[in-house]
């Protein structure tokens, strides 16, 4: 008696497991899935009463157009898919270098105009050489003139 209840009980189951799934769209434009859509809704039956499912509606792409490719990638695309993600990884890793080397550089440059500067502002004496070769010394306007130029590429070069 417990046994013919129990096969009762697991065939009503499984006709529940078995019901319609129904999907329509609701007035915001959203897809929904239900056994049960709202009254006037347009329905499509995803999965019927007889166990066979139909394949699920193709996924949209950004731009609203159905993708074109079903079903698993052949090994050509594979390998296609594979080169395409080289490449750009080898571009991400080229840029990275070069914005690494670009701070190194605008570091460098930072450090010099301080290291200038300071000995500008050290008060010792600067000597430079004309276009003949002789050595002269810069006077305090000379000085004062060539700190305000450092102060300025420190600006530039250092971002403060």
């Amino acid at each position: 008696m417990k046994k013919i209840l129990l096969f009762a009980v697991l065939a009503a189951a499984t006709g529940l497991a078995q019901a319609q799934i129904k999907c329509w769209t609701d007035a915001n434009g959203k897809r929904s899935c239900g056994d049960t859509p709202p009254p006037g809704a347009k329905v499509s039956t995803v999965r019927g009463g007889t166990g066979s499912a139909s394949p699920p509606p193709a996924p949209a792409s950004k731009d609203g157009k159905k993708d074109a490719k079903k079903g698993p990638l052949t090994p050509a695309e594979q390998e296609q898919e594979y080169r395409k993600r080289q490449e750009e990884a080898k571009k991400a890793q080229a840029k990275a270098d070069q914005e690494r080397q670009d701070k190194a550089a605008r570091n460098e440059a930072c450090q010099r105009t301080r290291e200038y500067l300071a000995t500008l502002e050290s008060g010792a004496r600067i000597q430079r050489t004309n276009p003949s070769g002789e050595r002269y010394y810069l006077d305090e306007n000379q000085v004062a003139q060539e700190v305000a130029k450092a102060r300025e590429s420190m600006q530039k070069a250092c971002g403060n």
